[in-house]
């Protein structure tokens, strides 16, 4: 990450001014150093030469022949020319037009040797036709060409460039600068892994084969095929992606170590309260959440601050974990805060937490939306020890007495960020992070790299797995008399809708219109409805109602994706099923199966679906296993939607997929972490700190102090 080239606008180049350097910018292309890690996004074979005798109707052709005509012809729509020549290489003619590019006469005039690339069409004449191909004229320099006879890159572009100007610029912008790059990781970093250098993977990414390799050992055909290279796969490829994730985990490292290197909380306490609360809860700890409370705990008697991911699958206790880790901090003299992504989810842990601890004589407080003055006055003089609410708990003017314990639940609806500010309400707190959507490797290794892990595999022995059937949207009589049967049963039910209301925009079902479809159809039974536009107070009063088995179905929008624990709903029929994610489906289908009955999970979809929803719906039928079903989910939808929404305080990965790329991923954050263990922040290696800040910017800076 070369300052200079940094620094230096792409405006210095030659050819490109003030309006191509608009275009440019709207590629995210400010700097030459952009320019450089502007990767193709596929790549073309024009490297085999056919005769043209030997063309073949419907393919891509390569073709050097002379001009032996060539003509401008206006026709009769006003303003529109066609340019067309006939080349010959002795075994042959072939025509080739291009549409409203006049200048071309000049610059393909007849006698000249040319290079033709493009689609061979038969027009029913003697002499196929390319439309619109590339195109270079032969001269004495055999390496001048940059369109054709050779594996061309092609380059996602925005209106107002075409492919041929910009590979053209490109090849400039390379064969000048890339050079010039400073390889800012570590030479033994480079050689370990069996990686070429910075620049030689610069040139042959952008031209392949258009440059000889730099490094004597290395082979320059080397994983250089057309696969590899469009799939991303090439030795270069890797060499880029490498650094990439290298320069994302070390800047994951540093995070962590600067959390080691702050004051935490050395909890020392007998775990009183702890083993109270133990003996009044009604079920026994697995083997699992006993391995997760003891790195808990581990880390809370340990004198820096906890940084501690806790993740597993639906249903699998690790609120219960948290709370447990929370009596101890209380017992110590302190405060602990946990802090969910939505209303219904914090008041359904407050309404849990404050039923266990009433026993135990500890004040616990809901605080969403707006807190009463009463309530911060309860929280700032420490009578208040058990804190759970919303980002109400991160506003302003909520000031804790002694915070030693903050819990986040679902972190991956949350940012770096504001896992900070929860922390900057105490003075060097610990910080367990919880998510019911098991995240898979790949992400644990890069959103929460600076994260120590605790897994929870194991769901408690009275979880039965839940049943799950494929309906299609017609057989509406099998799909009710399954409801009918579940709720004379003394059961209940989930209807779950994509929409809340009518759209003219779309054929979804909605819940609105479900709900009274329900009432028609069973007139004799208790209907509810639960969407997100309704106020607070109403969802929790459709809660309550529904937990104390006042309502037979519940209609619902995805809202009770979390939030909503009722151990008789025994059936959750999910409607428009191939429109929903895979995650999401998942999480579904884990609001049933919470009591020691059967449960079933009914998918019911709408056809027609495509493929990618077709293999969603299988996969649900399948397995149960949320770890599986994550790395599934990632594969399909790639990581940026698989999170949803972009994870705040992170790095884009440009060049890296951590599907694809694991491999490499964990080799870059072993030798991250490793490299961070020999200083602190990384004064041996200067011009690699630089690139981490670099790539870095604007997000949470890994390097500042306190």
């Amino acid at each position: 990450m070369d300052k200079g080239l940094h620094d230096h606008s792409i405006k210095d180049i030659k050819g490109i001014g003030p309006q191509r350097a608009k275009l440019f910018s709207r590629l995210g292309i400010q700097t030459i150093q952009d320019a450089l890690y502007y990767l193709p996004c596929r790549y073309e074979d024009r490297r085999s030469l056919k005769k043209i005798a030997e063309l073949i109707p419907g393919c891509i052709g390569t073709v050097q022949g002379k001009i032996v005509f060539s003509n401008s012809i206006r026709t009769r729509m006003r303003k529109f020319q066609i340019f067309e020549i006939a080349v010959n290489d002795g075994t042959g003619f072939i025509k080739a037009k291009w549409f409203n590019q006049p200048y071309l006469q000049e610059g393909l005039p007849s006698g000249r040797e040319v290079v033709l690339s493009g689609l061979v069409k038969n027009t029913g004449q003697a002499a196929f036709e390319m439309e619109s191909p590339e195109y270079e004229l032969v001269s004495g320099d055999t390496d001048s060409f940059i369109h054709t006879k050779r594996m061309v890159p092609v380059y996602n572009l925005t209106a107002g460039i075409s492919q041929k100007q910009f590979r053209k610029t490109m090849f400039l912008i390379v064969n000048e600068h890339a050079m010039d790059l400073h390889d800012p990781v570590p030479p033994f970093i480079i050689s370990r892994n069996n990686l070429p250098g910075l620049t030689e993977s610069i040139l042959q990414l952008h031209f392949p084969e258009g440059a000889p390799a730099l490094d004597p050992d290395i082979n320059p055909a080397l994983d250089m095929d057309i696969d590899s290279l469009n799939s991303g796969t090439s030795i270069y490829h890797r060499r880029l992606v490498f650094d990439e994730l290298f320069l994302l985990e070390l800047g994951l490292a540093s995070l962590k170590k600067r959390t080691r290197l702050n004051n935490g909380i050395a909890f020392s306490s007998k775990g009183d309260l702890r083993k109270a609360l133990l003996k009044i809860m009604p079920f026994s700890l697995t083997d699992a959440q006993k391995r997760a409370l003891a790195d808990i705990r581990k880390d809370m008697q340990s004198p820096w601050p906890m940084n501690r991911l806790l993740q597993g699958d639906v249903g699998c206790g690790k609120t219960i974990v948290a709370l447990l880790a929370m009596m101890d901090a209380v017992e110590a003299g302190y405060q602990a805060a946990l802090m969910a992504p939505t209303e219904l989810l914090a008041g359904q842990h407050y309404i849990n937490i404050h039923g266990l601890l009433m026993g135990l004589g500890l004040k616990t407080e809901l605080l969403t939306g707006g807190p009463k003055a009463r309530q911060l006055e309860g929280i700032a003089s420490g009578e208040t020890r058990i804190i759970i609410g919303t980002h109400a708990l991160i506003q302003e003017g909520v000031k804790f007495k002694k915070l030693g314990l903050a819990v986040i639940d679902e972190q991956h609806k949350f940012g770096v960020m504001q896992r900070s500010l929860l922390r900057k309400k105490g003075v060097g707190p610990d910080l367990l992070v919880m998510t019911a959507t098991p995240i898979p490797r790949s992400l644990a290794l890069t959103l929460y790299g600076d994260l120590d892990c605790s897994v929870i595999n194991e769901l408690p022995p009275d979880r039965r797995p839940v049943m799950t059937k494929l309906f299609e949207a017609d057989r509406k009589k099998e799909i009710y008399g399954l409801l009918r049967e579940e709720i004379k049963k003394g059961r209940q039910a989930y209807v779950v809708y994509p929409a809340i209301e009518e759209s003219e925009k779309t054929d979804l079902k909605n819940a609105v219109q479900g709900k009274e479809g329900f009432e028609r159809i069973f007139p004799e039974y208790r209907i509810g409805l639960l969407h997100g536009r309704m106020a607070t107070e109403e969802r929790e009063n459709v809660m309550r109602s529904f937990k104390q088995g006042e309502i037979d179905i519940l209609v619902s929008t995805t809202v009770i994706e979390v939030g909503v624990d009722v151990s008789s709903a025994t059936l959750m029929l999910i409607v428009h099923a191939e429109r929903f994610g895979l995650s999401q489906l998942h999480q579904l289908r884990g609001r049933v199966g919470r009591g020691a009955h059967r449960s079933l999970c009914v998918l019911v979809a709408y056809r027609p679906y495509g493929e990618e929803a077709a293999r969603r719906l299988d996969i649900m039928l399948r397995s149960n296993d949320g770890f599986r079903i994550a790395e599934e989910d990632l594969a399909i939808r790639g990581p940026g939607e698989f999170l949803g929404t972009r994870q705040a305080g992170m790095p884009d990965l440009k060049v890296a997929n951590i599907v694809r790329d694991m491999k490499i991923l964990e080799k870059a954050k072993a030798e991250a972490f490793g490299l961070m263990e020999k200083g602190p922040g990384l004064r041996e290696f200067p011009s690699l700190k630089k690139a981490v800040e670099v790539f870095w910017k604007g997000k949470k800076d890994p390097f500042r102090t306190g």
